[in-house]
């Protein structure tokens, strides 16, 4: 049998106000042809299916294809669980339509916790897999809040909730299994923070529970499970070392700090083939993703930028850029100056830095801050002393300021 593991999607989310539909649209064409091409029989996505929990219209449109899709290929069945990002009532509501169409959804922890377990089944009707689809769990769903507890007490009841979890689906399936009397092989799915988990800078993935740093053990999985399929951190890897414990990734870099990094999703092969009897171990391969849209991060002073944006462009190929300028020479105009370096080129810049600009703000008076540490307003704020704005002017610069934030945000809440 073979399974294709994947994660975090992220459908609808934007980079520095660059709708990425056409990405997201040509992962999951290539998707639905490496499914048909390399004939998997289930599909398993851990979390974060969307960016947010309530996703434009246009996001929706692609899941939904996407599924419709796979469901009349070859592949017998598509489990999907939700992440932190997503909406479990959301992913739940259309449930019991998906299911004639053998697409399984957990959107959050059931009331039974049995509804977690799937027995899947090949096209003859034999049982072919026990998956236990573990959604996010949330706070609620796995600790009694007490009065006068610690940090330290919330992360033992956060740990302990967890692992009591994942023992019992697990020991279901288990029980399961036996009671079939064949060697069919179970995977759990989830969504959670591993300990010694690999993170990159602006990846978006955030701690899950508030005030928290509770991150789960790769001992908190009992041996009877096989395959353990994770979401939620974007890098591709294993945990604690195991071939059969890993995190897919994020098909797409999420921000110019994944931009070099090969993303992939799982293929787990189990067959019989060379194997002792009674193993279900399973082969584990890396199907790499394709770039659909090239990021760059480009950094210099101002000789080292223009000669490295000219040879982006002389290669005639549509970037998208990240632009750092660490040169000594103040530059007022730096995002002119780059936007005619780049014109009539298919070079899109989408976000500048001027660290010599930042320099000047965050002044020698406040030389123990880092930009971090400021809001939007402070930096605003910052700028008018820097440039010795007079107060007469203030007043009406910072309510023009506020004017544009207001707009700004206006346009991100009512955009797609």
């Amino acid at each position: 049998m073979k399974v294709l593991h994947t994660s975090d999607w992220h459908l609808g989310r934007s980079l520095y106000g660059q709708k990425r539909y056409t990405e997201f649209g040509q992962f999951l064409d290539w998707l639905g042809e490496t499914i048909v091409s390399e004939q998997i029989d289930a599909l398993l996505v851990a979390g974060d299916i969307f960016d947010t929990s309530a996703p434009s219209n246009r996001a929706q449109s692609l899941y939904y294809q996407f599924l419709c899709r796979v469901a009349a290929s070859t592949c017998r069945h598509i489990i999907v669980i939700a992440g932190n990002h997503d909406s479990p009532t959301f992913l739940d509501a259309p449930r019991e339509l998906l299911r004639s169409l053998d697409v399984h959804v957990i959107g959050a922890a059931t009331d039974t916790i049995d509804d977690e377990i799937l027995l899947l089944k090949d096209a003859d009707g034999c049982p072919e897999l026990l998956v236990c689809a573990v959604p996010y769990l949330r706070d609620r769903d796995i600790r009694l809040v007490e009065a006068g507890e610690s940090i330290a007490d919330k992360d033992h009841k956060l740990l302990e909730g967890i692992r009591s979890h994942y023992q019992q689906v697990a020991a279901l399936a288990e029980s399961q299994r036996q009671a079939l009397g064949l060697d069919i092989p179970i995977i759990a799915m989830g969504h959670l923070f591993t300990a010694g988990g690999q993170t990159i800078d602006g990846d978006g993935v955030r701690e899950l529970y508030v005030g928290s740093l509770a991150h789960v053990n790769a001992s908190m999985f009992p041996p009877c499970i096989d395959y353990v399929a994770l979401g939620h951190l974007h890098v591709p890897q294993k945990i604690s070392g195991s071939e059969f414990m890993r995190y897919s990734g994020s098909p797409l870099p999420m921000g110019f700090g994944e931009a070099t990094q090969e993303k992939s999703v799982c293929l787990i092969n189990f067959t019989t083939e060379g194997k002792a009897e009674g193993s279900t171990q399973p082969s584990v391969e890396l199907l790499p993703v394709p770039v659909f849209q090239q990021l760059r991060k480009v950094s210099g002073d101002w000789n080292k930028l223009s000669t490295q944006l000219a040879t982006l462009a002389a290669a005639k190929q549509p970037v998208w850029l990240e632009i750092i300028y660490t040169g000594e020479e103040l530059i007022s105009d730096l995002r002119e100056r780059l936007e005619s370096l780049t014109e009539d080129s298919e070079l899109l810049i989408l976000r500048i830095q001027n660290t010599r600009l930042i320099d000047r703000v965050l002044n020698s008076a406040h030389s123990e801050e880092s930009l971090d540490d400021l809001d939007v307003d402070d930096v605003f704020t910052r700028c008018l002393a820097a440039n010795e704005i007079p107060d007469a002017q203030q007043v009406d610069l910072r309510h023009s300021y506020q004017q544009t934030l207001s707009s700004l945000h206006n346009d991100d809440t009512q955009a797609e």
